[in-house]
């Protein structure tokens, strides 16, 4: 039998997802969502001690972001984890950065900017230090609200509603610190797919971290040679020892990937003084 005078309710269920990205791509500046953020990433050393963050709403609404800190780890294939304590050699910047304002709201097309400051401490070793700087998007209240809230169903709803963010990375250098790259354990793989696809393991040694570029060449045994890729935006975070790297070569008229070699470049960004850091050649003969 059927009580009448009992009132049903609904019960609705709402999940927040969350999605981050880290600043891994190659352009001065990086987006996601509807977020654009200028410089992608932050680094203090010499006499620097100030930096501006701009912050940029490409959507159609308006969007509000918190800001903090998070930390990662970097592991041997290039992806992050969250972590809380750091790894036996690591660092973590946030102690020495102070960061204003810490919320910030964007009219559709608007910016605004974040301003950054280092402070240097006596506690500071000679070393490199590492935090990211999180901007995460506060949800729509208007999508948390139970809309139905008066409706007479046993039904459960469940909506997710998807929270953006992006982090960046702020690196401290303090005191003259040095850096080493070795491109090792170099393979060529033409079998798996009709896309060559060429694996690196880069191997560094020194007190600080090293991000760049790495393009490849074709060298036939008479000829000039011709480039068949490039990756731009390539970093090693302390303390990792070694990161490995998969990377797909384009496959250009002329290019026969069973004859000649490939040169290999590891080198400073084309936006900072023109570095180096290793190259190596790969016999496909």
């Amino acid at each position: 039998m059927t009580n009448t005078g009992t009132k049903r309710k609904t019960a609705k269920i709402c999940l927040l997802a969350t999605f981050f990205s880290l600043a891994l791509i190659p352009e001065i500046s990086v987006a996601q969502g509807n977020l654009l953020i200028t410089p992608r990433r932050v680094v203090f050393e010499g006499n620097k001690q100030s930096q501006e963050l701009t912050l940029a709403n490409t959507g159609a609404d308006t969007a509000k972001y918190t800001v903090s800190f998070v930390q990662y780890r970097m592991t041997e294939e290039g992806s992050f984890d969250q972590i809380e304590v750091p790894d036996e050699g690591q660092l973590f910047a946030d102690k020495y950065l102070r960061f204003f304002p810490r919320t910030v709201t964007l009219p559709p097309n608007g910016s605004q900017v974040i301003r950054m400051q280092y402070r240097k401490l006596p506690d500071m070793q000679n070393a490199e230090y590492r935090s990211h700087v999180y901007f995460r998007a506060a949800p729509d209240e208007k999508l948390m609200g139970d809309e139905q809230a008066n409706a007479d169903t046993t039904s459960i709803g469940i909506k997710l509603v998807p929270i953006f963010g992006i982090s960046i990375p702020v690196i401290i250098r303090n005191g003259d610190l040095e850096v080493k790259v070795d491109l090792k354990t170099v393979t060529l793989d033409l079998k798996s797919d009709t896309i060559p696809n060429l694996a690196i393991t880069f191997e560094r040694s020194g007190t600080k971290s090293v991000y760049g570029d790495l393009s490849v060449m074709w060298q036939p045994a008479q000829g000039e040679s011709l480039e068949v890729g490039i990756v731009r935006g390539i970093a090693v975070y302390t303390p990792n020892k070694t990161r490995k790297f998969n990377m797909q070569l384009r496959n250009v008229p002329g290019v026969d990937y069973s004859k000649g070699k490939l040169l290999i470049k590891f080198q400073a960004p084309n936006d900072v003084k023109a570095e180096v850091f290793a190259e190596t050649e790969f016999s496909l003969n």
